[in-house]
């Protein structure tokens, strides 16, 4: 995850412009061609987003009858997470982000992440699907920003740990060891853990963990794979700590401007879409891991006890971080109360 300062490119501006130009063509019948931008490889064995995108493309066409087509843009092709996101708010079109995209216009997004939150996928998708604080971010992030939050989009399961150190199944065994950090919450939960954290971007973690810049790392196995982090990690723990999501977005404007009918349709494509993906995602859990074993990595799963370690160190930590970031405690609360955590507000 990038943390600069969001900026803006002009030149990848005008291209998307170019590109998406069909939108402003007025009432003719030509149809619509709206970029879709996202991060990782072409590649459906190893980059689920990609998946997503691949099948989105497919019904979106079958369910406009052609009167809405996505052109893709896998590979960071139209610009890094902040520069696509100020793509959305000012062109039509529609992007993946991770919180590194979402999280400068709406901060609330990383209460979302508090370790633990959820047992299983089941509970996740109705968090996403049927509760008050994403409800709330997603009004947020339209209003202050003009995109309109279309899905939560699975990237490969829950996050694991990964080092090439030793054995990680307790928090203690992360005492003194070096931890690439996607964004601040990671540096926070690490550094609870006794180890520290640095913010790495994505493209820099594979050098970083060769040359010893780092130890470890966390993300889900599917990313574990797409970066070939096995060649330079021995070690994986399926800790499950948190779940692992990016958000498609798009113009509010653009959305809004189509007429009810395209706009069922089109947020029907989205919905299947994102059923068809979290179907193939979970599915393929197991095969990852069992793949990541079979390229030389050990796998630890911590028994219920040590689970039990890290979530007790893990979460008021994160809370603590969340309160320090300035972000309300009513977020927080709704939050809770979605996932059945009311206790943690005692």
């Amino acid at each position: 995850m990038l943390t600069q300062p969001m900026h803006f490119s002009l030149q990848r501006l005008i291209s998307a412009c170019l590109i998406g130009s069909a939108f402003m063509a007025g009432n003719t019948f030509a149809a619509t061609t709206i970029n879709l931008s996202y991060n990782g490889a072409p590649d459906p064995e190893k980059n689920a987003v990609h998946v997503f995108a691949e099948n989105l493309k497919t019904l979106v066409d079958e369910k406009t009858d052609g009167e809405i087509q996505l052109q893709l843009y896998p590979n960071s092709m139209l610009g890094e997470e902040q520069e696509r996101m100020e793509q959305t708010m000012n062109t039509p079109m529609l992007n993946v982000a991770s919180f590194a995209g979402v999280s400068p216009l709406v901060d609330e997004i990383f209460v979302s992440a508090i370790p633990f939150l959820f047992d299983d996928f089941a509970a996740a998708r109705s968090f996403f699907d049927e509760g008050e604080y994403w409800q709330a971010v997603s009004n947020a992030l339209q209003e202050r920003a003009g995109i309109d939050m279309l899905a939560v989009v699975e990237e490969g399961g829950f996050l694991a740990f990964t080092n090439n150190e030793r054995p990680i199944s307790h928090p203690d065994d992360f005492e003194g060891l070096r931890f690439r950090a996607m964004d601040p919450s990671q540096v926070a939960l690490y550094e609870s853990f006794g180890a520290s954290g640095t913010p790495i971007p994505w493209t820099e973690t594979y050098m970083a963990l060769r040359t010893g810049v780092a130890d470890g790392q966390m993300n889900p196995p599917m990313y574990i794979i797409l970066g070939s982090l096995y060649e330079v990690q021995d070690y994986l723990t399926l800790a499950n700590i948190q779940y692992s999501d990016q958000f498609l977005v798009g113009n509010s404007d653009m959305i809004a401007g189509w007429d009810d009918e395209l706009r069922s349709a089109f947020m029907e494509a989205v919905a299947e879409a994102n059923h068809n993906a979290r179907e193939h995602n979970e599915d393929q859990v197991e095969a990852r891991i069992s793949y990541l074993e079979e390229q030389g990595m050990e796998v630890i799963r911590p028994s219920e006890e040590e689970l039990s370690a890290f979530r007790e160190i893990g979460q008021p930590a994160y809370l603590d971080w969340l309160g320090e970031r300035g972000i309300e405690q009513r977020w927080i609360d709704m939050a809770l109360e979605d996932a059945g955590m009311s206790e943690l507000l005692d």
